[in-house]
């Protein structure tokens, strides 16, 4: 089948890759230069002049995302040495919090709990029990209950400390606006699906090197075409298949954000017949909501070295004092005196923002002589994942689909969210007959 790929971000290279493997003939299209969508390197400079290169937001894998480890090995990627695995730990800068042990579930859960710092017995049996009630409830609850309302009694600290920094981690939506289901999905994929599956992978390379650029060459080595810079600007359905402007296609898979999709699907050519469908889609896609990360890159000039005792550390979120995680580069990729905030959920003004990061880092982290090298807003980083949201089917039209992490599915918008859609997309492909 000749297949075109609108979208090269990680659900459309991960698409790309299963396709070509399929016995598929691939064409990519991506608007952009940079390949990644939004998990993508960018250019950054230090105050000595020295060049740098960031992403577009501090991102974390975990271990249970098997897809994304597997696309990796298959375009050349070794997990081992581009990532830094480490047990699960939400430990603040005093210390306290809780760190999972490198042991099976639910055994490291359960220690970890035990163990936890700076909780009272109370609050460790409370989160004990209301742990063990999700797992017999299967991970269940009702479709519209909320994060806030699964977590209904809990004493505060364990919401603000445990909860709140899974939560909105995961979700990139507060407690009290998130989906319960979603969030009990997470916690069983992390912490029960099997051993190392809550293990944090932190990226030590960039996120464009970590898939879709290795991607991108090994589509290439095999005489499939990726092309950058090149936006799509119609698709039209005839008899035989679909163009993209023009060029003809026996499918095509939108791999870009929901917003670009619903354009391509609105204006798209087609049968009479069709369009009722294609136009109920592009409806359904615009009406999702998207919240923003925030990701502060700050540097402590002529540090020699690390400069937190962790790879990354959790930080207090309260009033002016806004990121919930900061990470020290120089643990993962040996920039020196390097930190990364990260800020979720973020509302408000760039200058503001970094004000209040570095008056947190002087209070938190006792480093106040930080200077922001970078700050990176990247303002449609998620959609907002409420209680009983209705998303985009997976499937448009014959022939024509759209995978991302948007579209309809038990997890939220994350890297194995979107490579897992990517590959039920080409799966799909197996129904038509070209």
């Amino acid at each position: 089948m000749k297949l075109a790929l609108v979208g090269a971000g990680w659900a459309g290279m991960a698409a790309a890759v299963h396709a070509a493997q399929a016995g598929h003939a691939v064409s990519v299209f991506e608007t952009s230069r940079t390949l990644g969508g939004r998990a993508r390197a960018v250019a950054a400079q230090r105050a000595d002049g020295a060049s740098l290169l960031l992403d577009n937001g501090q991102h974390i894998l975990i271990g249970a995302y098997a897809e994304c480890l597997r696309l990796m090995r298959t375009v050349g990627v070794a997990p081992e040495s581009a990532l830094l695995r480490l047990p699960l730990a939400l430990v603040f800068p005093d210390g306290s919090g809780l760190a999972l042990p490198d042991a099976a579930p639910p055994w490291d859960a359960l220690a970890a709990i035990a163990r936890a710092r700076g909780w009272s017995l109370r609050e460790r049996a409370a989160l004990l029990a209301r742990a063990a009630r999700w797992r017999l409830a299967g991970f269940q609850c009702a479709p519209g209950a909320s994060v806030a309302d699964l977590c209904a009694g809990l004493p505060q600290r364990l919401v603000d400390e445990f909860i709140a920094p899974l939560c909105v981690s995961a979700l990139n939506t507060p407690v009290d606006q998130s989906c319960g289901q979603v969030f009990l999905r997470v916690l069983h994929d992390g912490l029960f699906a099997g051993r190392g599956g809550s293990h944090l992978l932190l990226p030590r390379i960039s996120m464009g090197a970590l898939f879709p650029e290795p991607a991108a060459r090994w589509l290439q080595e095999r005489g499939h075409a990726v092309h950058t810079g090149r936006r799509v600007q119609s698709l039209e359905q005839d008899a035989h298949g679909w163009r993209v402007d023009g060029i003809a296609f026996d499918a095509v898979l939108l791999a870009t954000s929901s917003t670009e999709a619903a354009r391509l699907v609105a204006d798209a050519a087609a049968p009479a017949t069709q369009r009722p469908a294609l136009q109920a889609w592009a409806d359904g896609a615009q009406v999702l909501r998207f919240g923003a990360i925030a990701t502060v890159y700050a540097e402590l000039p002529g540090a020699p070295g690390p400069l937190l005792p962790r790879p990354m550390l959790a930080l207090r979120t309260r009033a002016g004092r806004p990121a919930q995680f900061v990470f020290d580069r120089a643990r993962l990729d040996g920039n020196a005196g390097l930190l990364a905030f990260v800020v979720s959920a973020f509302e408000g003004e760039r200058a503001a923002l970094e004000r209040d990061v570095l008056a947190q880092a002087a209070e938190d982290l006792a480093l106040p002589g930080l200077r922001v090298v970078k700050t990176v807003v990247e303002k449609r980083a998620t959609f907002a994942c409420t209680p009983a949201l209705a998303r985009p089917p997976r499937m448009i039209a014959p022939g024509l689909q759209a995978c991302g992490d948007y579209v309809a599915g038990p997890y939220p918008a994350t890297l194995e969210g979107a490579v897992l859609q990517g590959a039920a997309a080409v799966h799909d492909l197996g129904q038509i007959r070209p």
